[in-house]
């Protein structure tokens, strides 16, 4: 079975946040970021996110997202609603790193 899809998320964006938590500050970071993810899954064009813990001790967690197209992201991303949302995530961040890119193939598990 083919489980390989080409052309069917051309117009799909992705989007990697990587960012690098305050020494300590886990908890709050998680606490802020579930206060937020309902609004920012109720965002038009939003299709997930994930969070991802670090298993190495570092501090470095990854928030995924998956958008229908690239002008949902950036028209979220660059509106008002956007930053007033993602302010209080930011007390508890000392670095971020964003890579989007478009998706062009994806390979899905089979089921068994």
């Amino acid at each position: 079975m083919d489980t390989t899809r080409k052309g069917q998320s051309a117009d799909k964006l992705s989007v990697v946040f990587a960012v690098r938590v305050i020494e300590g500050g886990e908890q709050g970071f998680l606490e802020m970021y579930e206060r937020i993810r309902k609004s920012v899954a109720a965002v038009p064009g939003h299709l997930i996110d994930r969070l991802g813990k670090p298993i190495d001790g570092s501090r470095q967690w990854v928030i995924t997202s998956e958008w229908e197209t690239p002008e949902h992201f950036f028209a979220w991303q660059k509106g008002e609603d956007h930053r007033a949302l993602v302010a209080p995530l930011r007390e508890w961040v000392e670095d971020t790193q964003s890579l989007r890119y478009q998706v062009i193939q994806e390979t899905v598990g089979e089921k068994a």
